[in-house]
């Protein structure tokens, strides 16, 4: 049976957004081309919604699809005032809301952030939305940890996301995380999107582009990625790219919006990922081709980053067993 999505368009969607999920989740297919997901539309009683821009849309369905949905996505819609001014949910929101079962999945996309912190669902929760409303999602509701670098946050059955195309990153994320990173880059590919994109939202953020971008720090990049295997430091990465270390940091931060060591910290991440899914590898292999060095380090990361061991996402992924150690 597929995944039932469930998306969510209240008056005000925008229409850009409100197309991501259909479009990256319909993209996710077995080899022989069996989508993997279902993805429905629905409004508020199952009324026409206008949208941000000058039209309005019909929809098939109403809230009864929340009762059946295995994800929930509220697509992207502005705050409004009152919602700012008294942190109210719209009406007939918090009731829709209600009949979500308690293990379904619930994704905001952009500043739909506003309307799961208002329902509560992100109290004590660390979350995202774009970059330019941080500031006021943070003080509208002071119970939600606010991130304004990433590209979204999951915290399991929540997720959040920033603004625009970081719902596409979102939906990525999820078609990796329920069918492993292969079917995720074969649906990125379809779409003519990037299957992981490196750092976060502060290289959008207009004031932290740096002037001084004559020389760029993507060889440095390509020439780490190629050599997962072998210790990198900061300092060999900047001297790579002929640059002092505080030039380095402060031009790669500036291009990925993340820093140099934590960048290759993901990638190496990423990398034993795909060797977990696609070999046979011993666990002591994979770490040491990924740059971990040895199992324990490797495990630490996978149960910050990912919250499994090595074996636990191997057999989640439908990989082959590994070999026994000798």
């Amino acid at each position: 049976m597929p995944h039932h999505v469930a998306v969510l368009a209240l008056d005000g969607v925008l229409p850009l957004d409100l197309g991501i999920p259909a479009r990256v989740f319909n993209e996710a297919c077995e080899p022989d081309g069996t989508r993997l997901y279902s993805v429905r539309t629905f409004s508020l009683g199952g009324r026409p919604v206008r949208t941000h821009e000058d039209f309005r849309i019909l929809v098939d369905h109403d809230e009864e699809l929340l009762e059946t949905a295995d994800t929930v996505v509220i697509a992207t819609v502005e705050p409004g005032e009152e919602l700012l001014a008294t942190g109210t949910l719209p009406d007939g929101l918090a009731a829709a809301l209600d009949r979500i079962r308690p293990r379904t999945r619930i994704v905001s996309l952009c500043t739909s952030a506003f309307l799961l912190a208002a329902a509560g669902l992100l109290d004590g929760r660390r979350a995202t939305t774009h970059w330019a409303l941080c500031d006021r999602l943070a003080g509208r509701f002071p119970g939600v940890e606010v991130d304004p670098d990433v590209l979204f946050v999951d915290n399991g059955r929540i997720l959040t996301s920033a603004g625009g195309a970081a719902g596409i990153d979102t939906c990525l994320h999820l078609v990796r995380l329920d069918h492993g990173a292969t079917v995720a880059a074969a649906a990125a590919r379809r779409c003519v999107a990037a299957p992981w994109r490196e750092g976060g939202q502060a290289q959008f953020i207009e004031h932290l582009v740096p002037q001084d971008t004559d020389r760029s720090t993507s060889a440095t990049r390509q020439w780490a990625l190629e050599r997962m295997a072998e210790p990198i430091t900061l300092e060999d990465m900047a001297g790579h790219a002929h640059m002092s270390v505080r030039t380095f940091t402060r031009r790669f931060r500036g291009e990925a919006g993340i820093s140099p060591l934590k960048w290759l910290a993901q990638r190496r991440l990423a990398h034993a990922r795909q060797l977990l899914e696609s070999t046979d590898l011993t666990v002591a292999r994979i770490a040491a081709a990924s740059g971990f060095g040895d199992p324990v380090a490797l495990r630490k990361h996978f149960h910050a980053q990912v919250g499994l061991a090595p074996l636990a996402y191997r057999r989640a992924h439908h990989a082959p067993d590994p070999a026994p150690v000798r």
